[in-house]
């Protein structure tokens, strides 16, 4: 079993290979590149957990890529590596949306300490919080749904795809890996119930179910749900 999908965004051959060994043997998976722009694609078109970003990329800042992910609306953990010691780029890192931040040379163990820490605060924040969209309120310790203060009637199998929209926000998400990690089907599978689910929500939370804001379609490739709209 995997602890979790981590994306390294980083230019330095060997480090990459360091700590993709290192988090690899931790039970991670590891994505790497060193293109800002293709780190936005990936973050953006694929769930991860975690996002290692080094600040200093051949093609663009990982300032820049920090802040086009929060705009677009990706919410995944982001962990920024520098070799900058100043006070004023962690702030800046921290103001455009990063969650942590950790200046070169660092410690392994102390790497592993903070991904794990980033990750039970989204837990916690995903689990025992109510998250809000729009006008709809999700409990998920009481698994009660509200829109306009109204309790919505949402099937286990609907409530638990929701729940698995929200915590893989701004990530686009194709069918068959929701069929396998929703339904628990084989990705081979092929099966319109994740198309009729998804109707189902739209029509019990969008405004507009016709135009919705918040569980999009992604032609192509599948749905990307977004906290704001």
């Amino acid at each position: 079993m995997t602890t979790g999908r981590v994306l390294m965004v980083e230019d330095e051959a060997g480090l990459v290979l360091t700590l993709g060994d290192l988090l690899r043997s931790e039970g991670y998976e590891v994505e790497s590149t060193a293109s800002g722009e293709q780190a936005f694609r990936m973050a953006t078109g694929r769930a991860f957990d975690l996002v290692l970003l080094d600040v200093m990329l051949p093609d663009m800042s990982g300032f820049d890529v920090c802040r086009s992910l929060r705009e677009s609306g990706c919410d995944t953990p982001i962990l920024m590596l520098t070799a900058r010691t100043q006070v004023i780029d962690r702030v800046l890192g921290l103001r455009l949306g990063a969650d942590d931040y950790l200046t070169k040379p660092f410690d392994p163990m102390e790497l592993l300490a903070r991904m794990e820490a980033l990750r039970r605060r989204l837990s916690s924040r995903s689990t025992s919080q109510i998250l809000r969209f729009g006008c709809v309120d999700v409990d998920f310790r009481s698994t009660e749904v509200r829109r306009d203060g109204k309790q919505v009637e949402l099937s286990a199998r609907e409530f638990e795809l929701l729940r698995y929209f929200l915590e893989n926000r701004g990530a686009t998400i194709p069918r068959r890996q929701l069929l396998r990690d929703v339904w628990g089907y084989d990705s081979r599978v092929f099966t319109r119930t994740v198309d009729v689910h998804v109707s189902f929500l739209r029509q019990k939370l969008e405004v507009d179910p016709k135009s919705p804001k918040h569980l999009l379609t992604v032609r192509g490739l599948g749905y990307k749900f977004v906290m704001g709209g």
